[in-house]
């Protein structure tokens, strides 16, 4: 791999960690673009090259898991969860969450809470993390 190639990852795992650790805060392609040093038309093209999506739809599939985890472990209302996770409204968050789990989070979180226990963690996490 050459150097340019490396200096290019690092940018990009730069913002995409940006992302994982601030994924509740209002991240938009320009912040984002700044973390990396690049432009943020290139940001957007290198992003999806590298990681096989746009940096919008990486940062709503993380909070969307961060709202599956709060939905199988909290009681807090989904209205609340869809705040805490960074998005604007429920009705957003509800229409992401059913695109990319492929059920509502109240279905979801009914499916968990009737689901059988005794299932090794590492497996319900394999199992319930989105793939879209």
């Amino acid at each position: 791999m050459s150097r340019a190639a490396e200096e290019t990852n690092r940018r990009m795992l730069r913002a995409r960690d940006a992302m994982d650790r601030a994924y509740a805060q209002p991240l938009d392609v320009p912040a984002l673009a700044r973390i990396a040093h690049v432009s943020e038309a290139h940001f957007t093209r290198t992003f999806r090259a590298t990681f096989g999506e746009t940096p919008h739809r990486y940062l709503q599939r993380r909070r969307v898991e961060r709202a599956m985890f709060l939905l199988r472990e909290t009681d807090r209302s989904v209205t609340d969860i869809c705040f805490q996770v960074g998005f604007g409204s429920p009705g957003t968050f509800s229409r992401t969450f059913r695109d990319i789990v492929g059920r509502s989070p109240r279905t979801y979180r009914k499916e968990k809470e009737t689901a059988a226990t005794g299932v090794p963690t590492c497996f319900t996490m394999a199992w319930t993390r989105p793939t879209a």
